[in-house]
C-alpha cells in the first residue's frame, strides 16, 4: 500500500463514516502529509503497514524541532488516529504511535470578555452602514446563542424557529443540536433580515443563508475574524480576541449565574462533559457563593 493512496481512502473515511468538517479533514490531511514528506525528504522507503515507531519516534524528534508541545501533541494524536483507521481496515494489527507519548501540556484557558467589554465592543459598530448592522447581529449571535465561526456563517433561514424560540445548528460531524435563543438577538436577526438582507442581491444556492456579504454570497472564516479584530482594536482592547471569544464568554457568564454544566455542554454541542469543565476556571468568590447558596449544611 502506498501513501498517497493510503491517505486518500483515509480522508474518504472521515468524510463519509466520521463525518468529520472539511476543516477537520483538512487537520488530519496535513498530520499525515508532514509524516510523507518526512519520508520522502530522508529517502526512507517504508509502507504505512510496515512502518514502526523507531521511524515515527525520529519523526516526531525532527519536526519537535519546529513546533510547540501543543501542535505535538495534536500531531501525534492525529498520527493515531489514521493508524487506528488502518487498523480499523484490517491493513495493520498494531498501531505504532501507541508507546509514543505526548508533550506535557496545561490545559488552556480561554478567553473572554466580560459584559461591560462587550458591550463596549457593540456600541464601537458604525450603524450608519447596512453593514454595521450585520456587524452587530453576527455579535450579538455569536454570544447570545454560544455558536462556533463555522456554525454562524453556514446558518439558514430555515434554520430559525423563533416561535419555539431555538435556532437549528448543525455543529462538528453534521451533529444537529438546538439552541434557545434570546427575544433580543431574535430581534436584531429579524431587522437584519427584513432591512439590511433584503436589500442585498443574493447570489444562486445562498437564498437560505442568513448572514451574506454585499457581492451576496456566505460570509467565509475569515471574513468573521476581520470584521472582529476592527472592532476590537476600534474599542481599543489589547487582549486578543476571536469569534471564539464570544463562545467562550457565553459559557463562562452562563455558569457563572448558576447555570448546569450539563446543560452548557449540550448547548455548545460538545461531545464529552470534560471539553466544557474547561470553563470551570471561576474565581474563589463565586465557587463561595455557590456552597453557601446550595450546601444542605450552609
Amino acid at each position: 500500500m502506498k501513501w498517497n493512496n493510503a491517505l486518500n481512502d483515509y480522508l474518504i473515511f472521515l468524510k463519509i463514516e466520521k463525518g468529520l468538517s472539511e476543516n477537520s479533514i483538512l487537520s488530519y490531511s496535513r498530520d499525515v502529509k508532514k509524516l510523507i514528506l518526512f519520508l520522502e525528504e530522508n529517502e526512507i522507503d517504508i509502507s504505512p503497514i510496515k512502518i514502526q515507531q523507531e521511524t515515527l519516534q525520529q519523526f516526531i524528534y525532527n519536526v519537535s524541532k519546529k513546533l510547540n508541545p501543543r501542535s505535538q501533541a495534536r500531531l501525534i494524536s492525529g498520527l493515531r488516529n489514521f493508524f487506528d483507521y488502518l487498523i480499523f481496515e484490517d491493513y495493520r494489527k498494531v498501531n505504532p504511535t501507541t508507546l509514543i507519548e505526548s508533550p506535557k501540556i496545561g490545559r488552556k484557558l480561554p478567553d473572554t470578555l466580560s459584559i461591560e467589554e462587550i458591550d463596549i465592543l457593540i456600541n464601537s459598530i458604525d450603524l450608519s452602514k447596512p453593514q454595521g448592522e450585520r456587524n452587530r447581529t453576527i455579535i450579538e449571535t455569536l454570544y447570545s446563542c454560544g455558536l462556533r465561526v463555522s456554525e454562524l456563517i453556514t446558518l439558514k433561514i430555515s434554520d430559525l424557529f423563533f416561535d419555539e424560540g431555538f435556532i437549528r445548528v448543525i455543529g462538528k460531524g453534521n451533529k444537529q443540536r438546538f439552541v434557545p435563543i434570546n427575544t433580543q438577538t431574535e430581534k436584531y436577526i429579524q431587522f437584519y433580515l427584513k432591512n439590511i438582507r433584503n436589500h442585498v442581491e443574493i447570489k444562486k444556492g445562498f437564498e437560505d443563508t442568513v448572514f451574506l456579504n454585499r457581492r451576496g454570497k456566505m460570509l467565509t472564516r475569515v471574513m468573521i475574524f476581520t470584521i472582529i479584530k476592527n472592532l476590537a482594536k476600534k474599542a481599543g482592547f489589547k487582549k486578543n480576541i476571536s469569534p471564539h471569544t464570544f463562545r467562550h464568554s457565553f459559557a463562562t457568564h452562563l455558569l457563572e449565574r448558576g447555570a448546569d454544566l450539563r446543560a452548557i455542554q449540550q448547548m455548545l454541542g460538545h461531545e464529552s462533559i470534560t471539553t466544557t469543565e474547561i470553563y470551570m476556571h471561576l474565581d474563589k468568590t463565586f465557587l463561595k457563593e455557590v456552597v453557601n447558596t446550595y450546601h444542605p449544611r450552609k
